[in-house]
């Protein structure tokens, strides 16, 4: 009698909610529906996957060489436009085409967008604009809200894209006006004395926005605590030892 694979034994994992308010979520999702009907066969979710990957190296590569001018900032630009082509994509194209590999997409999506939130906002801290000490402040911000996305696909079985109606698209379209202003006003931008040392308009709203992120990381620890106790209370029976 033959035996039966390894991967044919491993249970399927449940199902996840995905939890998406953020302003522009349907009418990213029309367009997406729309994108994905036209992609040739060809294209694979796999290789969109790298083609996000290319477009946050392009926008880390973009602020790291701003130092040399700021016209290397439209290539930034550009890598935001093809990291939300890819990132968007590949996940949709495997829901449309009915091919989707729940652990595996699961595992490899979420990993590079590790990554690449690491290459964009350490990118950040590269430029002239901005010291690398507020960046860092919102990068911890952005993985402390995407450790707690991923602690809830383990307990409550959801996965949350999206805070204060806001998304990954949402997110892009913000750093890409931000880039637009580090481009307009240059690396020469007015600075006050603060008690972290001289900062300038870009490092205030770089460090609030790490602000923020850390307070909502705080709050929805908070709020899925006590979602989580009402679900499992506290047991009042007799301790015995085993």
């Amino acid at each position: 009698m033959s035996e039966v694979p390894v991967a044919a034994q491993s249970p399927q994992p449940a199902p996840i909610t995905r939890v998406q308010e953020n302003i522009l979520a349907r009418s990213e999702r029309r367009l997406l529906n729309w994108i994905c009907a036209r992609l040739p066969a060809w294209v694979t979710p796999d290789m969109l996957t790298l083609v996000g990957m290319v477009g946050a190296f392009m926008v880390f590569a973009g602020y790291g060489t701003s130092n040399l001018g700021g016209e290397w900032l439209w290539l930034t630009i550009a890598g935001y436009c093809v990291q939300w082509f890819g990132d968007s994509t590949d996940g949709s194209l495997a829901r449309f085409r009915k091919i989707e590999r729940p652990r595996y997409g699961y595992f490899l999506d979420h990993s590079c967008d590790g990554l690449a939130t690491t290459l964009v906002v350490v990118g950040i801290g590269f430029t002239p604009h901005v010291a690398m000490e507020f960046a860092l402040v919102a990068l911890a911000g952005y993985l402390l809200l995407s450790i707690h996305a991923f602690l809830s696909v383990r307990v409550l079985g959801e996965l949350k894209l999206s805070y204060l109606n806001a998304g990954p698209t949402e997110l892009r379209f913000i750093l890409i006006a931000f880039t637009i202003a580090m481009m307009v006003v240059g690396p020469d931008a007015p600075r006050w004395l603060s008690p972290v040392g001289s900062v300038n308009g870009f490092d205030i709203f770089t460090g609030i926005v790490g602000l923020v992120l850390i307070t909502l990381f705080v709050v929805q620890t908070f709020v899925t605590a006590r979602r989580l106790a009402v679900m499992e209370p506290p047991r009042n029976g007799e301790w015995r030892q085993p």
